[in-house]
């Protein structure tokens, strides 16, 4: 989707149609008030005081009508320039726009503002030339938004559309969201029962039901393989941590306004955990290594609490109760090279078995004339930065560089994948640290018997599974390749007095060869249960009748698909055993 505020004349078109729509509601609504009506990414808003009024579905349709009305007119978009005086008497019946006004920076001695016939808003511009520009446009949605986003103040309601220069682009768009709400997360994770929320729990905070529970499982047991041959440790460490132990990470100067608030028990002070870095360090500092020892690698399927702002909470994709795939490697200086290279190929080898290839590679440096934000040491900034990029042009992989991104610690890479619809999201990343070591008094014994400092990786493959998960849903509109899903097959009898017994026979086979399968023997008609099994979006479908059962044979159709193919009990179980341990894509990949 075309990203509006990227692209100077869109930006202008969007905010020029947010004023068209207030004049729409306007004329509709004559007791209406305007807060602010920006030009966003996705388009434009405008949100509006209606007093007592309620915006209902079928009123989007009404303004829209009244807008093209107002275009029609082809009215000129005048700028005026007041002063503050001026300004304040013109909007004095206008309490929002009296805010606005009166809390402008008193060098600003000119305020400007924009009328198109019967519309006067405040606003600094720019805008089209005239209201006929304004053709091909949408209202999207509506919703509440408090005033300046404090939930103290009055709800006022909020109007999203989209505006483009041509019918086409408009069309495009148009089909770009309806995409996006067929695949988002939320909505196919709620029909399928993967999981769920809840206001007595709190926001930003998932409940994995069972089929989500399942599905993360598989996903623990993939990763974990994958770093068991790669010699990885694995821990269970608290979801708390006291005060002190993020005061000597540094955490609590650089991050805390990212927790959640302290909680004293007896005469402690802890905070719920928004990393695991610093529990790690402390089970590599539990007792004394030789260089031989390194690398050691910890990891952890860690839940870890973050606080994010409500209005940035969405479904699984940002949470603030999250599980993260992480670890630590803690390594000599001579090994950085080697085992940075190591994780970057994990990440290449686990985005080639999901089919993830629409990614690029950030790394993440440091601003270094932010001196608070970073940690103030420009040899190890130095050291590290160059490091990073070494290996990186080794590899021979494509990354671009992002100033002011880094953690305090330091740099880092992210990867930033493309999903099917939205914008880009980072999944996987790889951190350099040199000073965390340094903080908890992290050494091993160097061939001279001297103690050197070790150098930690940061990283994470998946992410969190949250997120990961999230981005599968939308990738697959919920249609899992037969590993992952909740439910691998579904046993359905033709006539379920005559077949049910031979169809539990191949239910119990499927059972004994670790095949989650179900067997729907209801009193309904077989187009029905052949129905749900699409809706449900489960691979296999087995459908049983006098010739299977005679025969001793399995008639299945894979999801998506109408044709059904006819094999021996043995072959059926091959296949589907086979492309469970293969974890296979696509259907006989």
């Amino acid at each position: 989707m075309i990203n509006i505020k990227e692209n100077e004349r869109l930006e202008m078109l969007n905010h020029s149609c947010a004023h068209l729509l207030a004049q729409a509601v306007q004329h509709l609504y004559p007791q209406a008030k305007f807060w602010v009506g920006p030009a966003i990414e996705e388009g434009f808003y405008y949100d509006i005081d209606l007093g007592d009024e309620v915006i209902k579905e079928e009123d989007l349709e009404r303004i829209e009508k009244e807008m093209k009305k107002c275009a029609k007119d082809g009215k000129k978009i005048i700028r005026h320039e007041l002063s503050k005086e001026e300004a304040l008497e013109k909007f004095k019946d206008d309490p929002y726009k009296i805010d606005l006004i009166s809390r402008m920076d008193e060098n600003e001695t000119v305020i400007s503002c924009y009328s198109q016939g019967d519309f006067t808003d405040l606003c600094r511009g720019p805008h089209v030339e005239t209201t006929k520009e304004i053709k091909y446009f949408k209202l999207l949605k509506f919703s509440g938004a408090y005033w300046k986003g404090d939930s103290k103040n009055k709800m006022l309601q909020r109007i999203y559309g989209v505006c483009f220069d041509n019918q086409e682009d408009l069309d495009n768009c148009l089909k770009e969201i309806a995409e996006a709400k067929e695949r988002d997360h939320r909505k196919i994770g709620k029909e399928q029962e993967i999981f769920m929320s809840h206001e007595l729990v709190g926001s930003g905070m998932p409940m994995w039901l069972p089929n989500g529970a399942l599905i993360r499982k598989q996903l623990e047991n993939y990763i974990y393989e994958k770093e068991q041959k790669q010699g990885y440790l694995h821990v269970y460490t608290p979801c708390v941590g006291t005060v002190d132990l993020y005061k000597t990470s540094g955490h609590w100067d650089h991050y805390k306004e990212n927790m959640f608030p302290m909680m004293k028990v007896d005469e402690e002070e802890f905070v719920l955990r928004p990393m695991n870095c610093p529990h790690h360090m402390l089970i590599y500092g539990n007792k004394l290594h030789s260089y031989r020892d390194l690398p050691i690698r910890i990891g952890e399927f860690a839940t870890d609490f973050r606080y994010e702002a409500s209005g940035a909470v969405k479904g699984l994709e940002r949470v603030r109760c999250m599980c993260q795939n992480d670890a630590h490697l803690f390594v000599r200086p001579d090994q950085i090279g080697e085992e940075f290279q190591k994780v970057v190929r994990l990440i290449l080898d686990v985005y080639e078995d999901f089919g993830i290839k629409n990614y690029k590679f950030r790394l993440s440096l440091r601003d270094p004339e932010d001196k608070e934000k970073y940690f103030d040491d420009d040899k190890m900034w130095d050291e590290a930065e160059a490091k990073l990029r070494e290996v990186l042009n080794g590899l021979g992989v494509d990354y671009f560089e992002a100033v002011g991104e880094a953690a305090f610690y330091g740099p880092k890479l992210d990867v930033e994948v493309k999903p099917a619809v939205g914008p880009e999201v980072t999944l996987s990343t790889c951190q350099l640290d040199f000073l965390l070591p340094r903080r908890f008094e992290l050494n091993y014994i160097d061939s001279n018997g001297e103690k050197q400092i070790p150098v930690v990786l940061h990283r994470a493959i998946f992410g969190t599974f949250d997120r990961f998960t999230a981005f599968l849903i939308e990738e697959t509109k919920g249609v899992f390749p037969t590993w992952l899903s909740p439910v691998q097959a579904s046993v359905i009898p033709v006539n379920p007095e005559l077949h049910q017994e031979y169809a539990e026979e191949v239910r119990d086979l499927l059972l004994a060869n670790n095949v989650r399968v179900e067997l729907d023997a209801r009193n309904e008609k077989l187009g029905y249960r052949l129905r749900e099994t699409q809706t449900r979006k489960i691979p296999y479908t087995i459908i049983l009748g006098d010739q299977e059962k005679d025969n001793k044979t399995i008639s299945y159709r894979l999801f998506g698909q109408k044709d059904t193919t006819t094999v021996s009990q043995e072959e059926f179980v091959k296949l589907i055993c086979d492309e469970i341990k293969n974890r296979s894509l696509r259907k006989n990949d």
